[in-house]
């Protein structure tokens, strides 16, 4: 009898413990009566303060990182205020929809140290009319060469947080006969005609075109490799690639330990519906990467290195002697015109000569509105993923000037990059957060030559991307998810390759 009293006396005082617990954390923030101003922006990750992002984006979430025993968080716009205490404020769906209407959200944050208040110089968070494709892809990929087999492309939504596997590696190795996926790319932000590469076991390339889904071997006599680097033409069916022989040196007196270079490379061209394969003659001597079509199709822009081995002697082959001379490997921006009506192309012309400036210019891209292209300068290669020097540059079709994209760089490596479907907004991969794992950021575009200040991917958990040790390759918009299932290209995989003619 007096064990049974004994446990509802702990049981009755227990209940009262939580419910004291949930009526204060139920209980509401409040502004501090009293404060010191401080003349010093809140450290807050990730940093979103006087950012622009789209209209139809996720709720940008952030943790506060200055010292503090207690912190209170206050946001308000025209049409309201919100109130959020701790280090990590987190607006929900309700509340950043309301934010959002809006041009301006103003973000004050209150820093305790005992019983005295500081408040953080205020900052704004600005709302651009301008919307963004509703989904990107990427590959993650963790930083190491034994664990890759775990690499997955997933697509994500940029209006909420929901993220999901569009095919993973792992869907179909074996201990013996592994994978690695890669290259994923839309015809015209359309996620209904897509592609992506799979090396090693069931190795070809994934056709995904209006339902119907393929494997292709590529890989004819005419060409060095079967296709590489994909780029869709805008409106028809037919995807341009390089063809590449890549190595990686691993260097122990260079601060920058890997390097991954173009031992040879061409461009050639895809038909979907025919399946062949036709290359474009190229000097020997020139290595030709990363093609990207205008938007009207009219020219194919990509990038190439003339290189001429420098070691006469035999035994020794290109690829040593590029290993040896690595530096010396300068890329620069051509574009080829393009007749649809005979698959032609015509002689190259010079778009930006970087390798005049002793530098090496790599992945062009171009807006929409055919006038801006962006693409990734640094020292030497192609591959500038690897390079911590590597910024982004923007060249006015136009006139011809060329100026660095000063706003979206930093001290560290950016690399890979889209434009949106509009034009008004990019998404880029850079290693800005830690030097080691690449972040998608993304930045308004003013139309004029003029980029906002980027801002990190969204996550409902502020410190995501402080916990994921793999890294984002490759962000790319699209005009809505995959539908396709993993399964499904699983089972493509699987199935016998089509041969290329």
């Amino acid at each position: 009898m007096k064990l049974h009293n004994t446990i509802q006396f702990f049981t009755f005082h227990f209940s009262l413990f939580i419910l004291a617990i949930a009526l204060a954390s139920c209980s509401k923030p409040k502004v501090p009566a009293s404060y010191a101003d401080s003349q010093q922006l809140p450290r807050i990750f990730p940093e979103y303060q006087d950012v622009t992002v789209p209209c139809n984006i996720a709720p940008l979430t952030f943790a506060i990182q200055d010292e503090g025993t207690d912190f209170v968080t206050r946001i308000t716009t025209a049409g309201g205020e919100w109130l959020y205490a701790g280090p990590q404020v987190r607006p929900s769906s309700k509340q950043w929809a309301q934010m959002k209407q809006s041009e301006r959200i103003m973000v004050e944050v209150f820093v305790a140290q005992g019983d005295k208040w500081t408040r953080r110089m205020p900052f704004a968070i600005h709302v651009s009319p301008d919307s963004i494709d509703p989904y990107i892809s990427y590959r993650l990929i963790a930083p190491s060469y034994v664990t890759y087999e775990g690499l997955t492309i997933n697509q994500r939504c940029l209006e909420n947080y929901d993220e999901r596997v569009i095919y993973g590696n792992m869907s179909n190795s074996e201990e013996t006969d592994g994978q690695c996926i890669n290259c994923h790319s839309y015809q015209a932000y359309n996620p209904q005609r897509m592609q992506f590469h799979v090396r090693q076991g069931h190795g070809g390339t994934i056709i995904a075109y209006d339902g119907q889904i393929e494997r292709i071997d590529m890989k004819t006599g005419k060409t060095v490799s079967a296709g590489v680097y994909p780029a869709w033409h805008p409106t028809e069916p037919l995807i341009a690639y390089s063809t590449n022989h890549t190595g990686q040196s691993f260097h122990t007196h260079d601060n920058q330990k890997v390097e991954v270079q173009d031992n040879y490379s061409d461009l050639m061209l895809y038909d979907v519906r025919r399946h062949e394969v036709l290359p474009l003659e190229c000097d020997t001597n020139d290595l030709d990467c990363f093609p990207f079509w205008s938007p009207d199709g009219r020219y194919l822009y990509y990038c190439s290195a003339h290189y001429v081995k420098q070691d006469t002697a035999e035994n020794v082959t290109k690829e040593f002697d590029m290993i040896q001379h690595y530096k010396d490997v300068k890329y620069s921006l051509y574009r080829r015109p393009f007749t649809l009506e005979t698959r032609s192309f015509g002689p190259r012309e010079m778009v930006f000569d970087a390798a005049a400036d002793s530098l090496s210019a790599t992945l062009p891209r171009i807006s929409p509105d055919g006038r801006w292209l962006l693409f990734t300068m640094g020292g030497h290669g192609v591959f500038h993923i690897w390079h911590r020097d590597a910024d982004l540059y923007l060249l006015d079709l136009q006139t011809g000037e060329c100026q660095p994209a000063a706003s979206l760089n930093s001290d560290n490596v950016e690399s890979y990059h889209s434009w949106s479907s509009n034009g008004r907004w990019v998404i880029f991969s850079s290693r800005r957060t830690d030097g080691n794992f690449t972040r998608p950021y993304i930045a308004h575009f003013d139309g004029k030559g003029q980029f906002s200040k980027p801002f990190e991917l969204p996550q409902c958990n502020p410190l995501y991307h402080h916990e994921l040790l793999r890294s984002y390759n490759i962000p790319e918009f699209m005009q809505g998810p995959v539908t396709i299932r993993p399964q499904h290209f699983a089972s493509a995989v699987r199935k016998d390759s089509i041969k290329a003619q």
